[in-house]
């Protein structure tokens, strides 16, 4: 069963209280970001990781598909496979050493590129541009209820 829930991001600072609550709840797993170009999924990437303690720069991995990060002694892998021709190019590139990391991090961006070479997310982040192409919503979809009330009642009261 997926649970599920929608809710706005006006601005940058709605942005960054979504990358703390996210901080303060889920620092281990698979996350999928979904979104069109500059939908918003590296800079929740960028406000996520700084949450969790990164002090220096977030890139975005468009070009070399992966960016790993140590965070207070943390493994984060952020994955963006927009420019994956195959997802067999995944498994060439040793997508299962990343993958073995105990308690990492992952963070998927188009994740529909990578098929079945990449695991089930803990949670799926879909950004959405809204008519104004200002603000953005985002719905929140996971399969455990326990993370679904979690994360449901911390955004309410961010």
């Amino acid at each position: 069963m997926q649970y599920s829930f929608k809710f706005a991001l006006n601005n940058e600072n709605d942005t960054r209280n979504l990358a703390q609550v996210l901080a303060e709840h889920l620092t281990s797993g698979v996350i999928y970001l979904i979104g069109d170009l500059g939908a918003g999924k590296t800079t929740l990437t960028r406000y996520y990781l700084q949450a969790l303690g990164h002090q220096g720069a977030v890139k975005s991995p468009t070009y070399t598909l992966v960016e790993p990060y140590q965070v207070n002694g943390k493994e984060i892998f952020h994955f963006d496979l927009y420019r994956l021709n195959d997802p067999y190019e995944l498994e060439l590139m040793g997508i299962r050493d990343y993958l073995e990391t105990l308690n990492g991090l992952f963070l998927f961006e188009w994740p529909s590129k990578g098929a079945d070479e990449i695991p089930q997310p803990d949670l799926v982040v879909d950004i959405q541009k809204t008519a104004q192409e200002t603000g953005r919503e985002v719905t929140l979809s996971m399969p455990s209820e326990t993370l679904y009330q979690v994360l449901q009642g911390a955004l309410q009261h961010a």
